[in-house]
């Protein structure tokens, strides 16, 4: 059954994993080999035949479903264990979870069992001093167990597919009667106490077993108000009201009508694109005309959608807000058409709409390639701080920040004003050590992060755990609070934003939005413009202007003011005569700096020895056709916008 090497021990399993029953899973549960136990805390599900015979378990089973894409919820996982190891009530305690299988140990001695095939098991265990026993978290990866997400493989769990929120549902005797959206430890902990001891006094006669409420599963996707396949329209807000700083309102109108924005893209359109795309006006004398008109300034692409209807079941379970005063006749008349709704607002000259789905297709290829993929996805962005105290350990909360599956957006260090220390310290602010607190923030430097990833704000903040050490309870011991506890105050020493709209001020906040005027050079070919706009677009910065234009002397002087006395700079002008020059404001935090860093050194042939991924080293001819220009500082950034755009915003 088991062969022992030096340092390790091999569990041979009597039965082919590729196809495990429910009774396997359970048989495997109590393994007693050589003084060390190994035990399943979940017994995993994942298909309709296993969910079947789960149902037959007599007693409480406490369900953890989930997606594949965004795992398990492993933040529960310490709650579990303290309760099977406080309850001892093996006989009406399960817990059942799918996709991973998790494993804790007890060891006595420093042993490995490793997983060599099909037909094993593995183990990771460590010693811990001063008794060199602990308990090691594992998950196993075998062909044989790897299921696929149980929404996706249990038929009854359909309506759970493509929820990246946890959901635990409770099962007595075969019925669930009872659901817990989020990873609430103190209402699931409550809850399973709570119907454990239902279950011990119904088995020694002292109550009479309730009548549960029905808990819809299935049902639940029946009511759902949703169109069988949603269809989606184009919009395109025109140049002329993206220079007179239009397309904002424009937006807020269309949503205000009850239709959702999926996704936009600011671009400036081809030729080709024109011609293709608005093929069915080709023929009118003024074409050429629109054609030059598109393709000289800054659209705004838009997929719209129609505002979906709210879940029947959902809106039960939402509590409902009064409001003061009734809506008003805007606000409650949804529109079918965005066109008309265009028409009646006297803006549709301003903006193209494409309802064809063949078009809408064309465009969405062109400009969305990935839409469906990151619209499934559903990525958020958040504020993530680590205070003062914890710097010395940053780079061991980024590696838990990667391993997380995050991506870091942008980063800085930054000594709090009191304002900002106040801001996100409020919900210590009747504790004694407040003042200590702010005080600290404000002298000392803090790391401020913006990540991203699918379910990002929910996700980080169960990462964090609880506010203070002194509230970590058991079911909170793998909590960032808890593993990066330390200085002299009982906080916990990371920060997280409590929703997408708190994420949303706290970013712009601590990585306030500048913007910089950028302008690409005649002498760059219409390819290299596409490849330097890809660029810009890879750096995270926003196309909140642009338009192609031969600039004037006097232009030119504008932009150059600084320097309009020294002998080169009749150089300059003539280069930029030579040709229309694209001209844009570009728009991120840090933006001046993040610019000049990406058009690289003035000189082409020092920028290749330098900086040869920058513009400059890719594009550039000369020191003078050196492909890109940028301004120097705040104040050259305000005078060059507003020199090449108040005219065009003042226009109406």
């Amino acid at each position: 059954m088991a062969s022992k090497k030096r340092g390790e021990v091999q569990l041979q399993i009597q039965t082919n994993l590729r196809s495990p029953t429910y009774e396997h899973m359970r048989l495997w549960r109590d393994i007693y080999i050589q003084g060390i136990t190994a035990w399943f805390l979940q017994t995993v599900i994942n298909s309709q035949s296993l969910w079947e015979e789960m149902l037959q378990n007599k007693g409480l089973t406490v369900i953890d479903v989930y997606q594949a894409w965004c795992g398990p919820c492993t933040a529960m996982q310490p709650l579990f264990r303290k309760l099977k190891n406080e309850t001892n009530e093996e006989k009406i305690l399960h817990f059942v979870v799918t996709h991973t299988l998790s494993f804790y140990h007890t060891v006595d001695s420093e042993e490995e069992l490793r997983y060599e095939g099909p037909s094993e098991a593995c183990f990771t265990c460590a010693q811990d001093s001063p008794n060199r026993r602990r308990q090691v978290h594992t998950h196993i990866k075998s062909t044989g167990l790897k299921g696929r997400a149980e929404a996706d493989n249990i038929v009854t769990l359909q309506s759970f597919r493509d929820k990246c929120e946890p959901v635990f549902l409770f099962s007595v005797n075969g019925k669930i009667i009872a659901k817990i959206q989020g990873a609430n430890a103190p209402l699931v902990n409550k809850k399973v106490i709570t119907l454990i001891n239902e279950e011990k006094k119904i088995a020694a006669g002292e109550m009479v077993r309730p009548q549960y409420p029905d808990i819809l599963l299935i049902e639940l996707e029946k009511t759902r108000k949703k169109p069988e396949r949603e269809r989606y329209s184009i919009a395109i807000i025109k140049p002329d009201a993206v220079l007179k700083r239009k397309a904002q309102e424009i937006k807020e109108k269309i949503t205000m009508a009850g239709f959702v924005i999926e996704a936009e893209e600011k671009t400036m359109f081809t030729e080709k694109q024109v011609r293709d795309f608005y093929s069915q006006i080709a023929d009118q004398p003024d074409f050429e005309e629109f054609l030059s008109f598109m393709t000289t300034g800054l659209s705004n692409v838009l997929i719209i959608a129609q505002e979906k209807e709210q879940d029947q079941v959902e809106e039960n379970e939402t509590e409902l807000k009064e409001t003061s005063e009734p809506p008003t006749e805007s606000e409650v008349k949804k529109w079918d058409s965005l066109q008309k709704y265009l028409e009646q607002q006297h803006i549709s000259q301003f903006c193209d709409v494409e309802d064809d789905e063949a078009n809408v297709t064309k465009f969405t290829d062109v400009f969305f390639p990935d839409f469906k993929i990151a619209k499934g996805k559903k990525l958020q962005r958040t504020l993530a701080l680590l205070r003062p105290d914890l710097l010395e350990k940053q780079d061991d909360v980024l590696k838990v920040i990667k391993d997380e599956d995050f991506e870091i957006l942008m980063e800085r260090q930054i000594v709090l004003s009191e304002e900002e220390a106040k801001m996100l310290c409020k919900e210590y602010e009747k504790e004694n050590y407040f003042e200590a607190l702010i005080e600290k923030m404000t002298r000392s430097p803090s790391l401020a992060l913006v990540l991203l990833r699918e379910n990002c704000v929910q996700h980080w903040k169960e990462l964090l755990g609880p506010r203070t050490v002194e509230k970590v309870s058991e079911y909170h011991a793998e909590s960032l609070c808890a593993q990066f506890a330390m200085g002299n105050l009982p906080i916990n020493q990371l920060y997280g934003s409590d929703s997408m709209e708190a994420a949303e001020r706290d970013i712009e906040c601590f990585f306030p939005p500048e913007n910089t005027l950028a302008l690409i050079k005649p002498h760059v070919t219409r390819e290299q413009r596409a490849e330097i706009l890809k660029l810009i677009k890879e750096e995270g910065f926003e196309l909140t202007q642009m338009k192609d234009m031969l600039l004037t002397p006097e232009q030119v002087g504008k932009i150059y003011f600084q320097i309009t006395k020294k002998d080169f700079y009749k150089d300059i002008v003539e280069v930029l005569s030579e040709g229309q020059s694209l001209v844009m404001v570009l728009t991120k935090w840090n933006a001046i700096v993040s610019w000049r860093r990406l058009m690289g050194p003035v000189d082409p042939e020092e920028a290749k020895l330098l900086s040869p991924d920058s513009i400059r080293a890719r594009f550039g001819i000369n020191i003078l056709k050196n492909a890109v220009h940028g301004s120097t500082n705040h104040y050259s950034a305000t005078v060059n916008s507003n020199a090449l755009f108040e005219e065009d915003a003042g226009e109406e």
